[in-house]
């Protein structure tokens, strides 16, 4: 599933190349997670003003309107001129003067949604309940510590949850707990202050380390530009069970938390 990292290097990769680009034309092809919410030719000769990032939510500012994309679990966009017919698993076209907007998802669990604005109902109802940003400079200590101290739930799936911090996905949060030296079952009203901020820390490395070099491409993730990630490369303790630590040289072990794997060093990392 395409994380915040992926997201921010899909935004990066095309938003200043559609930035005041004028919408020519829309095709909606099978159905999406959700529907688009207003007929798709009303958005032609709209004109793009910016591409914003909200956790895993792109949210594409038009003149007037607002579209949030949502990539879904397999999803992937592409930006260029080719506007040959599409394939079986491109479900939205978005033509523009400065090139064409292609979102394919093999599993159709992403999204396209028209808005009016970021505080109208569809907005809200998607964004509303996200938490902070981690790489913005609003992840502060003070609030993510009485966040966690509110929580009985073991410190990762608080993480994976999005509604303290968002887009510590399943990988970043494997790998910062890591950093942090946090057990990944302990239970997050448990932590010290000393060990949140670490683990705040590790959060704002781990990620910003992550859009640096590309994502992670387990399977198919690219960019809009057709390039792949490279931080699964160096992961510490992701999809790395039974190899030894690269710090301590013991086995990484894997456990299922809330049905997804986590990886962690049983001597690095203390409960």
């Amino acid at each position: 599933m395409p994380e915040l990292p992926e997201v921010e290097v899909t935004r990066l990769s095309f938003a200043d190349r559609i930035a005041n680009a004028r919408i020519q034309g829309v095709r909606v092809g099978k159905p999406l997670r959700w529907p688009l919410g207003l007929v798709p030719q009303t958005l032609v000769g709209r004109r793009v003003l910016s591409v914003r990032r909200r956790g895993k939510y792109l949210l594409m500012d038009l003149d007037p309107g607002l579209l949030l994309w949502h990539l879904g679990m397999s999803g992937s966009l592409c930006f260029s001129d080719d506007r040959s017919a599409p394939q079986v698993h491109d479900h939205f076209d978005l033509d523009t003067d400065r090139g064409l907007l292609r979102l394919n998802d093999p599993r159709r669990f992403g999204a396209v949604v028209y808005a009016a604005s970021e505080d109208s109902p569809e907005a809200v109802k998607l964004l509303g309940h996200l938490g902070v940003e981690p790489l913005d400079g609003q992840f502060e200590l003070v609030d993510f510590y009485q966040a966690l101290h509110q929580r009985r739930a073991a410190i990762k799936q608080v993480l994976l949850a999005g509604d303290v911090v968002v887009g510590v996905g399943n990988i970043y949060a494997s790998e910062a707990l890591f950093l942090a030296g946090i057990r990944p079952t302990l239970r997050a009203d448990r932590l010290s202050k000393p060990r949140a901020e670490k683990l705040r820390l590790a959060v704002i490395d781990v990620l910003a380390r992550a859009v640096q070099k590309g994502g992670s491409t387990l399977r198919d993730f690219s960019s809009a530009d057709g390039k792949e990630g490279y931080f699964q490369l160096e992961a510490n303790v992701y999809d790395r069970a039974g190899q030894p630590c690269r710090v301590c040289g013991t086995s990484i072990r894997r456990l299922v938390q809330g049905q997804r794997a986590t990886y962690y060093c049983p001597t690095c990392q203390k409960n």
